[in-house]
């Protein structure tokens, strides 16, 4: 596998490292030398553990050595000493010492200067030329089950079978543990990548991916990203994992303006443009989160058994969480379905009076723990219009709930469908909730943060491994077009071309520069006609539109007002289509490749902001599923007796252009604007490309 890394391998050094050494150890805990030592003596790392300190001879009980020359050969260095002293000792350990792990905790290099830049330069140059690894620098460090070598706390249950978090930023990485930890959520490893000098996001879930093992590896990845550096790497690594069984999360910050503006204070990482990075992590199977509390609950939904289908049984002593949830997850397009029958009547029997079965179930505030056994079972084994259960139990603090989390444990064990614990009373109940989480289970202690969160799992599509669709496409054409034209935007004629290349239906058109061939074309079009100015940029602002042109003297008319219009180089005559106004582009972003986007024309693009993203090239069936996701799907389909469009021919339509811009990656934006759909065509009547070599 070497090969594929380039000498980007991350080694075993860094991963499971023999022995360690902290360079710029120290006694006071609170400074980063003291604190990471501190933490490696604390989790009883259980290799060799030196340390280099020129002042010390003991430090924290352990023998140091003042000068570095007189180490013996260790696995992993992790530097706690000033930015400008880093590359020479690097260069020691590496090349001297046989040291292939580095972490950089120091700050000073290029976050913060030229000359600190240069500095990072050179440790990557040493990294690279002696096949050697290193997380940072401006870091927190890296923990897993084999040593936990980070300047903070806290150090969560270091358990394989817990989550994997890679983080651009380490104090959110802290924030991250923070909040997960109190409900349960376990972790596997943390990678705080810092600068990402060598190895960032990207190259840190290629090596989990590259090393996956189907028994031994975590099955759930976190992500927090700055900026997709690397995002054909994300996306190629990210989609392996989830085909392979794992379960993805992430990040990405910086997406409104503002947001991207504090982030590239922060780090110097400009946000991508936030469409891409939809795209992106919906063609991967990333569940795209908004902040922490969103990705702990995400996460702790991946650590219960898959659920098969959108219908939830919420099973409640309280009436308030379990309409809030109710809503939330209807919110979300997952369902609480009725439960009714003669199944339903005899669960009824086995609760108190008043208690209800309907969905949401509520056995009251005096139901019991053999009641709430009942309830599951009759879910699990009898109504099978749900595929998952949701358990509000918290307590007002009247007596012990110990049984109730007990039989909640057992059944989590025993049956076939997940059950999600809701347990509010984090106050009055704190030991039994202590007790719950210490049998390995988690906690969702809000039901709305839970029922968004499960809903944003449910709704993230898998993978997308579809071919690229290209029935009818003349890729040599398309070359040779594409070729002969220069940069800017692409003549009608050129335009028309390599629609009919690709294969997008589109209105037929004629240009024309006197007023006998427009009288010839607008016959031959068929009437009524529509006239359109060639060369002005905005069209209708200065008058060169006019719609509905229903014979030859008006045509004449219209002709010779609107050649003597500015700038104006011909004249544009298309026959009046009507329809659904839609809407599909693409535009070339920086790393992503081509985003297209489709949606309904007009006001709900500007508007409502109403558009699906995908990466190019994707298939028809893609393109199917990104229209389906359009707020307004239900007014494309034809809602309300209106005649909506042709769904599968604009999906067609919309994965053509993916082709398109799959051949022609020198096309750096274009749109159809508008298509016109209709429940038997989708039409391209306007077109612009700009080519941008």
């Amino acid at each position: 596998m070497n090969h594929i890394y380039h000498n980007r391998m991350i080694t075993q050094q860094l991963v499971n490292p023999k022995s360690i050494v902290i360079i710029g150890a120290s006694n006071d805990t609170t400074k980063p030398g003291g604190k990471v030592l501190k933490n490696l003596i604390d989790t009883k790392f259980t290799g060799e553990l030196y340390v280099s300190n020129p002042k010390e001879d003991l430090v924290q009980g352990v023998k140091s050595f003042r000068n570095i020359s007189d180490l013996p050969q260790v696995d992993l260095a992790v530097l706690a000493i000033a930015a400008k002293y880093c590359p020479e000792t690097v260069e020691l350990l590496a090349k001297e010492k046989g040291t292939r792990g580095f972490i950089i905790l120091s700050a000073g290099f290029h976050e913060e200067s030229h000359e600190g830049a240069i500095l990072e330069e050179k440790i990557v140059k040493i990294m690279n030329e002696t096949n050697s690894s290193l997380i940072g620098p401006n870091c927190i460090g890296m923990m897993n089950h084999h040593h936990a070598s980070v300047f903070t706390t806290p150090i969560p249950v270091l358990d394989p079978k817990g989550v994997d978090l890679i983080s651009g930023s380490g104090a959110t990485a802290v924030f991250i543990m923070e909040a997960s930890i109190p409900k349960g959520l376990k972790f596997s490893s943390v990678w705080s990548v810092g600068n990402s000098a060598q190895l960032g996001v990207e190259e840190v879930l290629e090596y989990l991916d590259e090393t996956f093992n189907e028994e031994t590896s975590s099955k759930v990845k976190l992500l927090y990203i700055e900026s997709v550096n690397k995002p054909l790497k994300l996306l190629k690594h990210a989609s392996s994992l989830i085909r392979k069984g794992c379960r993805i999360a992430a990040i990405k910050s910086g997406s409104s303006e503002a947001g991207s503006r504090a982030a590239s204070s922060h780090t110097g990482a400009l946000a991508s443009s936030d469409v891409a990075v939809d795209a992106l992590f919906r063609k991967a199977g990333i569940v795209r989160c908004n902040g922490r509390e969103e990705l702990a609950a995400v996460a702790s939904v991946f650590m219960h058994k898959p659920m098969q289908g959108k219908n939830l049984a919420v099973i409640t002593h309280a009436g308030g969480p379990a309409v809030m949830l109710t809503d939330a997850l209807s919110n979300g397009g997952l369902q609480v379905p009725a439960i009714k029958g003669e199944k339903a009547d005899e669960l009824l029997t086995k609760l108190f009076p008043g208690s209800s079965v309907a969905n949401p179930i509520d056995f009251l505030a005096t139901g019991t723990a053999a009641q709430l056994g009942d309830i599951i079972d009759y879910c699990d084994q009898y109504f099978d219009q749900v595929d998952g259960m949701a358990v509000i139990f918290g307590s007002p603090g009247l007596f012990e709930v110990y049984d109730v989390y007990k039989v909640l444990d057992e059944k989590m064990n025993s049956c076939k469908k997940p059950i999600y614990p809701i347990l509010p009373s984090i106050i009055n109940v704190k030991n039994e909730i202590e007790y719950f989480i210490s049998m390995g289970r988690i906690n969702f202690p809000d039901e709305v943060v839970f029922g968004n969160a499960l809903a944003k799992v449910l709704n993230t599509p898998a993978p997308s491994n579809d071919d690229v669709f290209n029935e009818k496409v003349d890729e040599k054409k398309i070359r040779e077009i594409v070729d002969r034209n220069q940069d800017g935007y692409l003549a009608p004629s050129e335009v028309q071309a390599l629609l009919d290349a690709v294969g997008i239906d589109r209105a037929g058109e004629a240009v024309v520069t006197s007023a006998s061939d427009a009288v010839i074309a607008a016959a031959k079009l068929g009437y009524p006609v529509v006239m359109k100015v060639v060369g002005p940029v905005h069209k209708s602002d200065v008058g060169g539109v006019v719609l509905n042109v229903k014979d030859e003297q008006n045509v004449i008319r219209e002709f010779e007002r609107m050649i003597v219009i500015k700038d104006t180089t011909a004249i544009l005559i298309q026959p009046l289509l009507s329809g659904l106004e839609l809407f599909a582009g693409a535009m070339r972003e920086e790393k992503f490749g081509h985003s297209v986007l489709c949606g309904l024309g007009g006001i709900f693009i500007e508007v409502l902001k109403d558009v699906q993203a995908g990466i190019a090239p994707f298939s028809k069936n893609y393109a199917q599923s990104m229209i389906s996701h359009l707020k307004s799907y239900k007014l494309i389909e034809g809602a309300r007796g209106q005649k909506g469009a042709n769904v599968e021919l604009f999906a067609e339509a919309v994965a053509r252009l993916s082709t398109l811009v799959n051949i022609a990656p020198e096309i750096a934006e274009m749109d159809l604007n508008p298509l016109l759909g209709t429940p038997d065509r989708v039409v391209a009547v306007d077109a612009r490309i700009r080519l941008q070599k």
